[in-house]
């Protein structure tokens, strides 16, 4: 056995040409799919990242069947059970009580339909981070007895700093929600639509203006590990029971899975045409590895080694050309994603201006996500041991008198 390690390993360097090209054509395919794949999937983190803590939350519990309609009149009430079992939920590192309703808007002469969305100062911060959104005025607090409002639909009722904006709605079961509440801060939201109709007040306030004391109608979830999302979910389901529904941030904003999706489908297509490539490439290099060797593996087998070792000693010399390639890549991959992941692109100009008004952050980012690199080892080593049904096929068919004539 180990002499047919040292033989494969000396056979590989006997071409140095040949070897080191397969070698560099396998380094720069593998180092190009780990850099376009890490990428993307930084990329998709960083949209998930953007928007579900822009607004949605990893995970929300509603009262069942609030999400289908998003009535007032279906709210949870926020009872010290409740909050014990969710705050005492692995993976929950806390979580944000809102009271979402829809009004009239108004001013002096204008009124535009509006979101108002009652919610705790502190956790709505540590989430989103409303407060460094704040252009003009102060972040409010759990005592505040004003709004924040957007700067689109300030701008449109033309309203400004302190003056009084008039909200009309309908509260909890019926009740008038009518009132009047000055300006405390104006937000610049980068999100164009959520700018144009987003208005922010203490949730105490909400709960006050609706009719809903101690009433909600979600809470929202931030968790500590994103990958987990879904077991935490399945787990605050199973402890909350039926009268709640628990969704995860792909129920919330099937739009971005469905956009995710399509585009790793154009991702998977790109690396699959980039292997078919570097597999005709190793693939030339195992023919012609086969071919001017013909003779010399019939005069092996003539002096008494089995084909069974002649083809295990070819199979270790392509095996050792693959990891070869794999290990110089991964040494040079790493680090430069590593530096990568950690000092992020940023995007300038035109570029930059479209994913802030998508409500991204203007970066290109990148993944260090292990299934990253163990894809691209797995998809070497498959299309090495493709590569070597031909070789050995090409052994066991070998006739002696005729291969020695050559």
């Amino acid at each position: 056995m180990l002499k047919l390690v040292t033989l494969a390993w000396r056979n590989i360097w006997r071409n140095q040409r040949r070897t080191l090209i397969t070698i560099s054509s396998i380094f720069f395919a593998v180092l190009l799919a780990l850099f376009m794949r890490s990428m993307q999937f930084g990329s998709y983190e960083n949209m998930i990242r953007n928007s579900v803590e822009f607004y949605s939350g990893y995970i929300q519990i509603h009262k069942k069947g609030y999400w289908e309609n998003k009535s007032i009149n279906k709210l949870l009430e926020e009872t010290d059970s409740v909050k014990a079992l969710v705050n005492t939920t692995q993976n929950v590192h806390f979580y944000i009580p809102r009271l979402e309703s829809f009004v009239l808007a108004a001013s002096d002469n204008l009124s535009k339909g509006a979101m108002v969305i009652g919610t705790g100062p502190e956790e709505e911060n540590q989430m989103t981070r409303l407060a460094s959104k704040v252009i003009e005025g102060e972040y409010f607090t759990s005592g505040t007895r004003g709004v924040l409002i957007a700067q689109g639909l300030a701008e449109y009722l033309q309203l400004h700093l302190h003056d009084t904006l008039v909200l009309i709605g309908q509260g909890y079961h019926g009740v008038n929600a009518v009132d009047m509440y000055p300006i405390t801060g104006i937000i610049k939201l980068p999100n164009p639509q959520a700018n144009n109709n987003m208005v922010y007040m203490p949730i105490v306030l909400a709960q006050e203006f609706n009719a809903a004391p101690d009433l909600l109608s979600a809470m929202v979830i931030k968790v500590n590990d994103i990958q987990s999302v879904q077991q935490t979910t399945s787990q605050l389901q199973n402890t909350l029971g039926d009268s709640y529904e628990v969704m995860d941030w792909k129920s919330l904003q099937p739009e971005l899975v469905q956009l995710i999706e399509s585009d790793n489908a154009g991702g998977v297509i790109m690396l699959g045409i980039l292997y078919v490539v570097i597999a005709f490439g190793i693939f030339g290099t195992v023919i012609m590895m086969s071919m001017e060797r013909t003779k010399e593996f019939g005069i092996l087998i003539a002096v008494g080694m089995q084909k069974l070792q002649l083809s295990f000693m070819i199979v270790l010399e392509t095996i050792f050309i693959g990891l070869f390639g794999l290990g110089v890549s991964l040494t040079a991959g790493i680090p430069l994603l590593l530096y990568m992941h950690k000092n992020p692109i940023p995007l300038t100009g035109n570029a930059a201006e479209a994913m802030l008004k998508m409500g991204v952050e203007p970066i290109v980012p990148f993944s260090l996500e292990p299934n990253i690199f163990i894809t691209q080892c797995l998809a070497i080593l498959v299309i090495v041991v493709i590569c070597l049904v031909y070789p050995v096929w090409n052994i066991y068919q070998l006739k002696i008198i005729e291969t020695m004539k050559r």
